[in-house]
């Protein structure tokens, strides 16, 4: 364990924290649920002069599911909360894949969507999600506001677009549309409180009938520098007939995008096979979704996860 001292600063305002934040410059960390950073003080992975607490700014606690069906989830707003909320479980049941997954019960009473997208892993298992459902990171800095696409706010391995003093407020998650579904898989050597070898989210809306693919979104984890948006997925495949085809294509179209390495956990082979198994077997889960044969628990939850 390594021991370092460090200022700590609770702060009640957005404006207040941004204030702390850009005062202590690249020697400054905000802490939302704190999980991350916390360990990786511990382990001397992270050095700092100043945590700036953000637990009690009232805008990043707002959980809020719109009238027109979309949702803002406020950057320290707990993956416990977020799996207990039945509205936005039951409009968003495919993100419950990740918040479900991150650590174990504890670890998602603190952890936060805001924090695991800020610490910019390539395997986080919540960035997949956010970047299929077209979710908007909103930031607040020094030079005013500001709104990212997820997609664009990882730049590498622990590196956002995050400059000196900016942090982020909310998660903007537009309304699905009818006939949608997503979901997330990954793949671990065990099955609680581990870090993806491999990982894959989904997200599709059919045209009416449900026989073709009017949109497809896909995403992968862990075998690239950053989470990945596969661009060809959503190009090949929207308009394309419902089948096994469509299936094997997207498979071998994962298989192509990823670009993994070898460490201790998983092959670079081995990450290949899986970005393909994976990506198919999520196409299925949200394309049962998306037609409403889903079976989920009181809250709305998929019943496969139910706790």
């Amino acid at each position: 364990m390594c021991v370092q001292a460090f200022e700590y600063l609770p702060v009640g305002s957005v404006s207040a924290a941004v204030a702390a934040l850009a005062a202590g410059g690249g020697a400054a960390r905000p802490l939302s649920g704190g999980t991350d950073l916390i360990a990786q003080l511990k382990e001397g992975r992270r050095s700092v002069e100043r945590v700036i607490d953000l637990k009690r700014i009232p805008e990043l606690n707002e959980l809020r599911v719109t009238a027109e069906g979309g949702a803002w989830v406020g950057a320290a707003v707990t993956c416990r909360t977020l799996n207990q909320h039945r509205d936005f479980i039951q409009r968003f049941p495919g993100v419950y894949d990740s918040t479900h997954l991150i650590g174990g019960v504890q670890i998602q009473g603190r952890a936060t969507l805001g924090g695991n997208l800020c610490n910019a892993s390539p395997a986080a298992d919540s960035i997949p999600n956010l970047i299929v459902h077209r979710v908007r990171v909103h930031l607040m800095g020094p030079q005013g506001a500001r709104v990212v696409p997820v997609e664009a706010f990882c730049l590498a391995p622990g590196r956002t677009v995050l400059a000196d003093g900016e942090l982020v407020v909310s998660l903007e998650f537009p309304p699905s549309p009818r006939e949608f579904g997503a979901a997330y898989l990954r793949f671990t050597p065990r099955n609680e409180m581990d870090i993806a070898v491999a990982g894959a989210a989904v997200a599709v809306e059919l045209e009416s009938g449900a026989r073709r693919f009017r949109s497809l979104r896909l995403a992968l984890g862990a075998v690239a520098p950053t989470p990945l948006l596969v661009e060809s997925a959503a190009e090949q495949l929207a308009g394309r007939q419902v089948d096994e085809a469509a299936l094997v294509l997207l498979g071998a179209l994962a298989r192509a995008a990823a670009r993994p390495i070898t460490d201790l956990r998983g092959t670079e082979v081995q990450r290949q096979h899986l970005a393909e198994v994976l990506s198919i077997r999520a196409l299925r889960r949200a394309l049962d979704r998306a037609r409403g044969t889903c079976t989920v628990d009181a809250l709305g939850r998929p019943f496969d996860h139910a706790e």
